[in-house]
């Protein structure tokens, strides 16, 4: 029986592993010009005048090194933290 349970916990933290995690990171440019990675994509800013240079992302790194190749294009000011 403990083999068993030893083998369904196993189990169970290999496909808990196995899932994807859903990485949506996104660059958004605010309307004084200044951009920004943004962590969830689909929880937008709150106000108007802004827009996404980029979404799905697929991290934060990712999602600053988009930035900082938008402010080398001057697509943007320069950028928040």
């Amino acid at each position: 029986m403990k083999r068993l349970a030893f083998a369904i916990g196993i189990l169970t933290l290999g496909i808990a592993a196995a899932t994807p995690v859903r990485a949506d990171f996104a660059v958004v440019m605010f309307k004084d010009g200044h951009c920004r990675p943004w962590a969830d994509s689909k929880a937008a800013p709150i106000g108007s005048g802004w827009k996404y240079h980029w979404v799905g992302l697929k991290s934060w790194d990712y999602a600053a090194s988009r930035k900082r190749y938008a402010m080398r294009h001057h697509w943007c000011k320069s950028f928040y933290p």
